[in-house]
């Protein structure tokens, strides 16, 4: 624990990394790898809790977009990252890695209701947590989630590993051969410079509770175990 950088983190994953090359549903190599990732830091000592999106199942704004209600098309968004957490709390103990889901809307018989104190708890407990449910409300994101929660529960650092972007870049640099990668920001200067990285409210949220977060690649074997030693990978942004 003397050589890490973050002793408690929220790891946020992506729906879409759960997918895998699939692009849509659970792909279960792919679920198991991101497991064994997560066991690696673990047995480090790491408190760790987890938010997962949804976005391999369903996406609330798809859905508004063909004409349902918004808000009835979030609440079967939040349903997905519930799916989601279940898949990964499963992976997860079956490897040995002890685990409790806790959800933002109730359901007892598969999980616990988010109690903030009691996840905090399970945390010094040396229990993974997994947040699913999203906020539990319409129209958040679950980058927003995963902003809320990690203030909730005093984290060291948000986690943002994506399926494939190694970082933040000045432009897309799939369209834009001369996008330039950051190795540190500001929230500032990601207003300032219009980067697209996480939503307004998510980024609010951790400037206003000095939150670091982490943009790194999920798809590269021991990233996680890496961003928590401290190596300068992917881009670190800061407060203000």
């Amino acid at each position: 624990m003397a050589d890490v950088k973050y002793k408690r983190i929220m790891l946020k994953l992506s729906g879409e990394a759960l997918a895998g090359d699939k692009g849509v549903g659970i792909n279960p190599p792919v679920i198991k790898t991101v497991a064994e990732e997560v066991k690696d830091v673990y047995e480090m000592g790491i408190q760790i809790a987890i938010v997962v999106g949804g976005g391999n199942m369903w996406r609330g704004e798809a859905g508004a977009q063909m004409g349902m209600e918004r808000a009835q098309a979030d609440y079967i968004g939040m349903l997905a990252t519930i799916m989601n957490a279940l898949a990964l709390q499963d992976n997860l103990e079956s490897i040995g890695v002890p685990t409790r889901v806790q959800t933002s809307i109730e359901m007892r018989q598969i999980a616990e209701p988010y109690i903030r104190r009691k996840a905090i708890r399970h945390l010094e407990k040396e229990r993974v947590v997994i947040f699913a449910g999203g906020t539990g409300s319409p129209y958040f994101s679950t980058d927003t989630t995963a902003a809320l929660r990690a203030a909730e529960i005093n984290a060291d650092a948000i986690l943002m590993a994506k399926n494939g972007v190694d970082g933040i870049y000045s432009a897309d640099p799939n369209k834009d051969p001369k996008a330039v990668k950051f190795d540190q920001l500001t929230q500032l200067d990601i207003i300032n410079k219009g980067l697209d990285v996480m939503d307004t409210t998510a980024s609010s949220l951790s400037m206003d509770n000095d939150i670091p977060f982490v943009v790194f690649n999920l798809n590269q074997p021991g990233n996680i175990r890496r961003v928590v030693e401290g190596e300068n990978i992917g881009t670190t942004v800061r407060g203000k």
